[in-house]
Order: C-alpha cells, then sequence, then structure tokens
C-alpha cells in the first residue's frame, strides 16, 4: 500500500555500550571493597572504573570485534625465503593487549593489592575480548616461576610486570616491557607432562642447553619469552626459552603451524618445533613441574576469573535485552518464567565472581593458611567454574531468540569462547584428580578449605546440610576417584554457597541455597523456586546505571 513504512525499527533494545563494566557489576565491585585495604579502596576503585568505561565503550568494544573478525595469519618465511617464523595480528589485536598492559593486568606481584585489582581488571577486560587475554595471563603467571632462579627474576621480572607493551621482536635487555607464552603439552601426552620428549643438551656455559623436540600447543608464539618443559639428564627440567637471542638473532624457533580453534580466535596458538634452541635453565633440573606449577596455578586462577567475565557479559547482555524487548503485552524482564531464567543465570554468574576475587584475596595474603586454601580450591574452582560456562552462554543468547544466534549479536563469540577454560590448563578430570591428590597427601588444606566453609556455619540450614553431607562423603576417599567430579562439585558449591551467605544480599543467598543446596532446582537453567525473590536478583544484574 503506499505510503506504508515497512522499515521503521521499533522492539529493538539499544547497543549495551557506553557504561562502566566495573560500577555496573555489583557483585564485582562488592567483592574488592571487601577484599581490599580501605587506605587503598579508592585509588582501586578509580582505577578500575577506568578500566571498566574504557572496556564498555563503543571504539574498544569495536576493536574486540575486529580482533575476533581477523584472526592472526601465519608467516614461515619472508619474500626472500628465509625462515622467520612470525604471526601477524590486527592492530586492533596490538591495541587491546597494550591497553590491558597498560592497565596494569601483569602487575599484581609488585603492587598492594595487586592480585585483587589485577583479578577485577582480567575480568573486565575478558569481556572486550578474551584472546587477549592469553598473553596477559601468561605473562602475569610467569613471574613466580622465575622466582625461583633469583638470577633470571631479578633480569626478567622488570620486564613482565612492565606496563609498556613492545609489539617488535628484539632482545629483552633493549626492552623496556616484555610479554610471556608457554610450551608444555606434546602431542603424545597431553596432560600426561612427564611422557615429553623435548630433549634438553647441556651446554658449555653454566645453567644452558640447547633443546631438540616440539610442543603440540604453545601459548602466544609472538612473545618475548616462553617456559617450556624439556627431559634434561636429570629428568623432566623447567627452561626459558628466549624469541630472540641478546646478539640480536633470532633463536630457533619454528612455528610449524596455527590452530584452528572453535573459539580464542584473535589469539594465535601455535605448534613449535626446538632444533638446537638456546635455552636457560629454572630451578633445578629434574625439577621442572614444580618449577612451573606455580604458572599453572595462577593460570587456573585465571580460568576462573576469565569463565567469571564471560558469563559476566552473557548475563549483561540477556538481562540488557529483556529490558528492552517487550513480548506479549509486557517487558521481556518482567515474565515471570523469563525472570526465572535470568536469576538463574544471574545466580551463577554472582557465584563464580565471588569465588575468583576470594582466590585472588588469598593470593595477596600470601599466609600459610590462605596458601593451604588455594591448594584445593584452585582445582576446585577452575573445574566448576570453567564447566558452567559453556552451558550458561548458551542459555543466554537463547535469551535472544533467534537474534543470540546472529554474529552481531555478540553472543556466538561468548558461545565459542565458553568451553576453552575447561580445556586449558588441565581439563575437567585433571583438576579433579588434583583436588584428590591434595586430598590425601595435604591435610593442611582440607583444614583450611573447612575453615573456610564454616566461617558462615549456622546462617543457612540448607548450607549447613549440605557441609554435613560433604564431610560424610569426604570420610571415604579410598575408592573415590570415580566419584571425584561429584565430589568435587560438591566442594565448589559448599564452597560458593558459604561465600554468598556471608556477603551477599539476603535474595541472592537464598535463592543459591534453595537450589544449589537445597535441591529445589531442575537439570536447566529457569527452574528456580518461584517463591523467592527473583526480581531482585536480576535487578542487581542488570548493566545500566
Amino acid at each position: 500500500m503506499a505510503g506504508t513504512t515497512t522499515h521503521t525499527v521499533t522492539n529493538q533494545p539499544p547497543p549495551l555500550i557506553g557504561y562502566d563494566l566495573f560500577t555496573a557489576d555489583r557483585a564485582l565491585a562488592e567483592a574488592v571493597e571487601r577484599h581490599t585495604d580501605p587506605a587503598l579502596l579508592d585509588e582501586v576503585r578509580d582505577e578500575l572504573s577506568a578500566l571498566g568505561r574504557a572496556a564498555g565503550s563503543a571504539q574498544v568494544q569495536e576493536w574486540g570485534a575486529q580482533a575476533n573478525e581477523n584472526p592472526p595469519r601465519l608467516r614461515t618465511h619472508d619474500r626472500y625465503g628465509r625462515r622467520i617464523d612470525e604471526v601477524d595480528f590486527h592492530p586492533a589485536w596490538h591495541r587491546l593487549l597494550g591497553k590491558g598492559i597498560a592497565a596494569g593486568l601483569t602487575t599484581a606481584w609488585v603492587r598492594p593489592a595487586g592480585q585483587v585489582r589485577r583479578a577485577a581488571g582480567f575480568l573486565i577486560w575478558t569481556q572486550v575480548e578474551a584472546g587477549t587475554c592469553c598473553p596477559l595471563s601468561m605473562t602475569h603467571a610467569a613471574v613466580p616461576a622465575l622466582r625461583t632462579d633469583p638470577a633470571l627474576a631479578a633480569e626478567w621480572e622488570p620486564r613482565l610486570t612492565s606496563t609498556v607493551y613492545e609489539r617488535e621482536l628484539r632482545p629483552a635487555g633493549q626492552k623496556t616491557g616484555a610479554i610471556f607464552g608457554m610450551g608444555m603439552t606434546e602431542k603424545q601426552g597431553g596432560s600426561d607432562v612427564r611422557a615429553n620428549t623435548t630433549a634438553a643438551r647441556p651446554l658449555a656455559e653454566a645453567g644452558t642447553y640447547e633443546l631438540t623436540g616440539h610442543k603440540w600447543f604453545c601459548s602466544a608464539p609472538m612473545s618475548d619469552g616462553f617456559l617450556v618443559l624439556a627431559q634434561a639428564p636429570d629428568g623432566l627440567t623447567c627452561f626459558l626459552v628466549p624469541r630472540v637471542l641478546p646478539d640480536g638473532s633470532r633463536n630457533v624457533f619454528l612455528l610449524q603451524r596455527l590452530k584452528d580453534k572453535l573459539g580464542n580466535r584473535s589469539n594465535a596458538s601455535a605448534e613449535v618445533e626446538f632444533a638446537g634452541t638456546w635455552a636457560r635453565r629454572v630451578g633445578e633440573e629434574g625439577r621442572g613441574v614444580a618449577t612451573i606449577i606455580e604458572m599453572v596455578a595462577a593460570t587456573r586462577i585465571d580460568c576462573v576469573l576469565g569463565s567469571a567475565g564471560l558469563m559476566r557479559q552473557a548475563v549483561a547482555q540477556a538481562v540488557h535485552h529483556c529490558t528492552h524487548r517487550e513480548a506479549f503485552g509486557g517487558r521481556l524482564v518482567d515474565k515471570p518464567l523469563m525472570r526465572n531464567v535470568l536469576a538463574d543465570l544471574a545466580l551463577e554468574s554472582e557465584a563464580a565472581t565471588a569465588l575468583g576475587l576470594r582466590l585472588a584475596a588469598a593470593c595477596d595474603d600470601g599466609g600459610e593458611r590462605e596458601l593451604a586454601l588455594l591448594r584445593l580450591a584452585v582445582p576446585t574452582a577452575k573445574y566448576w567454574v570453567a564447566k558452567r560456562c559453556a552451558p550458561l552462554a548458551v542459555e543466554a543468547a537463547e535469551c535472544l531468540g533467534g537474534n543470540g544466534y546472529v554474529e552481531e549479536s555478540g553472543l556466538p563469540r561468548l558461545v565459542r569462547e565458553s568451553p576453552l577454560n575447561s580445556v586449558w590448563e588441565g581439563a575437567g578430570n585433571v583438576q579433579a584428580l588434583d583436588v584428590l591428590r591434595a586430598l590425601r597427601r595435604e591435610p593442611q588444606a582440607l583444614d583450611a578449605f573447612l575453615l573456610e566453609v564454616a566461617r558462615a556455619r549456622g546462617a543457612d540450614h540448607r548450607l549447613d546440610g549440605a557441609v554435613k553431607d560433604l564431610l560424610t562423603e569426604l570420610g571415604d576417599l579410598e575408592s573415590v576417584e570415580g566419584r571425584a567430579r561429584r565430589l568435587v562439585e560438591r566442594m565448589a558449591l559448599v564452597l560458593q554457597g558459604s561465600l554468598l551467605v556471608r556477603y551477599a544480599p539476603p535474595e541472592v543467598a537464598d535463592t543459591f541455597c534453595a537450589s544449589r543446596l537445597g535441591g529445589d532446582w531442575g537439570s536447566a537453567f529457569g527452574t528456580l523456586p518461584p517463591s523467592l525473590d527473583l526480581a531482585s536478583v536480576v535487578d542487581r544484574a542488570r548493566p545500566e546505571s
């Protein structure tokens, strides 16, 4: 019909941009407040709010999309046929990585309240483009491993904790800032790193070696240095492999191919061959796993934080959409069934955030009891939070209906990214077995875990009942391996419940305990007891100010 307008756009939510990802996330802001010295709190808030505003800006969000849409390209040779083994990244990648470094996401070890403020920042920056968080995580995590060798730490730590990003490949001694990668797994062993076949031959200069072998997964292959495992004469040993040698020549670091991954597309993961590659030993020969385990522990915490960040962004997008979208005579967010789904997603997100920041606070404390807690809490949290990320991302996408299946919404990128942290740094079974190992060998770790949970004793009968059941199950560790996943799941839920009962608003803690611990919960999101205050739970997760 003449004059009919067919393309007037109505009932579509505005873009979720131009907001502060930190202050809009009440669960995160409150966790930072409770784990930060009051004397530092204003400084930390201002720093994180600045990062949150940058992360929520249209420009930075566009950089994230560009980095994801333009994955890195491998260049093995230059135009003249010379081997160069370089990876080209889109300019947006470098901008995001540079901003992350400038924001202090690799400086936690040298700043007061460094782990908590860095953890919150990492959770925020993950929501822009998670691929850039890999080199940030590796660089951050390399520091405790290098500290096993004071000379190496003195040389490299100032570069790794710098706020300057220098992308050019040149000798590390000529750079103010440097980034690190890691290579542990090999195609024949995977998580069984003691099956590694890469060989390390001692050279004349003390502490230097020549490596021959391969790595099946090498993260961030354009880094300035890498921690790798190889078989030395006295056993599996940790080594530092610089990308460029002090004289300016390239170390032998042959990039065979880049992995074609499900998600994490902006980040390069490579297969690497060593053929007479120069390396420096880190720690003692035969102590490779013990040396690099500190790096692994730090990256596992980042798996928790990264998953929590992805969850938060998925929930923010879902709540934002349903707040502005109308159907069947009202806003989606006000429909009881959709409210139930959103509240369930928000609970999962808040519990992950609370647990991730608690781990960071334990790292800042560094006391004997807190370190013992981390020994159990890190693999427990890594197992559970990373496992919950994928189903949450899928459900959040469904909240947008067909729009959530379209790339422009951003939800497909979150869905593809969501399984990564569950397989990185040891998949679910590896984490569960690590928990069992700690339970059997380190009684002080269980004592610290139970003490942490006991701080909420008497506050909620469902939590008390879950703790009692857990203690019964912990009483039989002889034949537990086949049910290890169930045990670790219960440990994670009890720990999360304890944190929420102590620190979250009553409606959040009540709903979590009723569903996750009290048994009033189905097998899918959106099956919470409808009699609870779900509207308040959803409102707390709303990203709009």
